[in-house]
């Protein structure tokens, strides 16, 4: 049973200073003046306080990839980021295609504690692509599989695709693609344009993720179903987006952090920290993908964890893994994007990091209001410091950070899942009590 808490002075969604008593891992009071005898008390004096963040787009590798991170790791990470809950990707060994394997995962997340985690199933068996994986038995499986994606590649084949969204749709699923025609990508190195023609390296264009958006959001209009894209990257798929909501389909977006900040600029270095899927894009995407966060065409931020050993990275660039660790960085990277920017408030920070990742997921329990009788999911965070980003801010098993040595403002200073501290004066526990 967590501990009695008593968090003194936050600033509830960046507004109003409030003192919040946590009792039996619930929310029971807030107010001003706020004790309890025998409470312990943290000092949250002018820190911001979010609803536990969630992330719908979490690479945490096991069973099978422990070398780059594992559940005990990738969830440490996630709290030291203000998460309380992550969405673990399929692409495991083996694949999280059957009941099993998202089980063995519910339950490595349970014994870990730090944060909730939430299996994604397979849409395909083995993420191949040719026949549908066990959709249906993950979804009754005691992980409630809701999330179904081939995340890492894309369910390129109309025919699968629509057969998923059918599938799905009896118990309130949710596709979520990877949107990369194959055929248009094929050894594609960095996002194609006047970078990618100067460095001569294969380009990755546009037109393969925004075709693939546009036949999905047919298809879901089609079968009436709810569809997911994941990690859009770019101005043309905002606009694709844009147009599918008017018409009133039911699909749903993200962005990655790292979409919202970095551009392909930063390739002429040939660091292969920047080399990602997606790859990074142009300077006019990244305003894009900012409005269209803004303005709510995109309905959150997922971090697209990836981590990866060092040797998969440090090597020459065709040859490097694509992909970044995202959780410890995401929240201040958003704050620097999206925040300070006066794009968004703190209010919108939990609707596109909590709440909304949350009911897209349809995971009960999180993403819920700051009010009493909620569950005591929570993130201070400290919007008034700046700090450069080091691997002392890494808590997972590897250092693939497109950010180290990069000035980013605010830090998480605790971090509450289910009432129980994850994270405390800025650093993750060790281990967690009863």
């Amino acid at each position: 049973m967590s501990e009695t808490l008593v968090i003194t002075g936050a600033r509830l969604l960046g507004a109003e200073s409030a003192d919040i008593i946590v009792e039996d891992g619930v929310i029971a009071e807030i107010g001003s003046g706020l004790s309890r005898s025998g409470a312990r008390v943290i000092d949250a004096d002018g820190l911001v306080a979010l609803p536990g963040l969630v992330d719908l787009h979490t690479h945490l590798r096991e069973p099978g990839y422990e070398a780059s991170e594992t559940i005990l790791t990738g969830t440490r990470a996630a709290a030291a980021g203000g998460f309380t809950a992550v969405f673990a990707m399929p692409n495991t060994s083996p694949v999280a295609d059957t009941a099993g394997v998202v089980e063995q995962e519910l339950a490595l997340g349970e014994a870990a504690g730090f944060a909730t985690v939430q299996p994604i199933g397979a849409v395909t068996v083995g993420q191949k692509g040719e026949r549908l994986a066990e959709l249906g038995a993950m979804a009754t499986s005691r992980a409630q599989v809701r999330v179904f994606s081939d995340d890492g590649f894309c369910v390129s084949d109309p025919l699968i695709m629509r057969r998923a969204l059918e599938y799905v749709k009896s118990f309130d699923g949710v596709i979520a693609q990877h949107a990369q025609d194959p055929r248009l990508t094929e050894g594609a190195q960095m996002n194609e344009g006047t970078v990618s023609a100067e460095l001569g390296l294969a380009g990755w264009p546009a037109v393969a993720e925004e075709s693939i958006i546009a036949r999905d959001v047919l298809l879901a209009e089609h079968v009436g179903s709810r569809l997911h894209v994941c990690h859009l990257s770019t101005a043309g798929s905002v606009d694709i987006i844009r147009w599918a909501k008017k018409r009133g389909i039911p699909v749903t977006a993200e962005v990655t952090p790292h979409h919202l900040l970095l551009t392909d600029e930063l390739v002429r270095g040939y660091d292969a920290r920047y080399k990602v899927n997606p790859p990074l894009r142009r300077e006019e995407d990244v305003l894009a993908v900012r409005e269209g966060l803004a303005d709510g065409t995109i309905d959150i931020v997922a971090t697209d964890h990836a981590p990866h050993p060092s040797e998969h990275k440090a090597c020459e660039w065709q040859a490097a893994a694509n992909g970044m660790v995202g959780l410890e960085s995401a929240l201040r990277v958003v704050h620097q994007a999206m925040v300070q920017t006066g794009l968004i408030g703190w209010a919108d920070v939990a609707r596109v990091m909590s709440s909304t990742p949350a009911r897209i997921g349809r995971l009960a329990g999180h993403g819920t209001s700051l009010e009493v009788g909620q569950p005591a999911h929570i993130a201070l965070y400290d919007d008034a410091v700046d700090g450069v980003f080091t691997e002392a801010d890494l808590h997972g098993r590897s250092a693939n950070s497109p950010y180290l040595g990069r000035p980013l403002p605010g830090r998480v200073q605790f971090t509450l899942h289910g009432g129980r501290i994850t994270v405390a004066d800025g650093a993750v526990l060790a281990e967690l009590g009863a």
